[in-house]
């Protein structure tokens, strides 16, 4: 029977917490269990095991930080809406760092497959670029050159990986700015074969 008061929200809620305080490859099931203090078996009766978990709060993290890239590009277009999507992803990557690790795992395809938050995620990306005059197989490049670089500085800089004495939000705000001149310039996929 399950231990009243505990639900699938709110263990992974904790699991969140315990993410962003000890790190993600450190969230455990015992981990979660001891923060309502309760043995293992209590969660088990909710998750299945420890890939479950992680993968529900790699979705949870995910929903999360699309909402607030969404609220932030919302009646934005072209740089406007790129400069607030990036800001967005920075700020939720650095203010969470092990629910923002989360996101970046490979997910369990049975429960991703029909993740509300992962086709929003995509509808939010994919529409900002769309405004760019981008389709695929452009679509697809572009959206991998954002991630990369978005994660890549994000790493970076949760790691003090910039030295420099300059300062590490006008280098961000450069980089989006690229990204933008980029984006404009997108060498187009043409038709082959013709």
């Amino acid at each position: 029977m399950p231990r009243a008061g505990l639900t699938v929200e709110r263990i992974v809620a904790a699991a969140a917490e315990l993410a962003d305080e000890e790190g993600f490859e450190n969230v455990t099931v015992s981990g979660v269990a001891r923060r309502f203090g309760v043995k293992d078996a209590s969660l088990y009766s909710h998750i299945k095991n420890l890939r479950e978990l992680r993968t529900r709060l790699a979705l949870f993290a995910g929903s999360e930080m699309t909402e607030r890239i969404a609220d932030a590009v919302a009646g934005r277009a072209g740089k406007d809406a790129l400069a607030a999507f990036a800001g967005a992803y920075r700020e939720y990557a650095l203010r969470h760092p092990g629910r923002y690790a989360a996101t970046r795992t490979r997910l369990d395809p049975s429960l991703a497959a029909d993740s509300p938050a992962l086709r929003r995620t995509a509808e939010i990306t994919y529409g900002m670029l769309r405004a760019y005059g981008l389709d695929e197989p452009d679509l697809t490049d572009a959206v991998r050159l954002l991630r990369s670089t978005f994660h890549g500085y994000c790493a970076l800089e949760a790691a003090d990986g910039f030295t420099a004495p300059r300062d590490v939000r006008a280098s961000w705000n450069k980089a989006v700015e690229a990204l933008h001149i980029t984006l404009l310039n997108w060498p187009r996929e043409t038709c082959r074969g013709t």
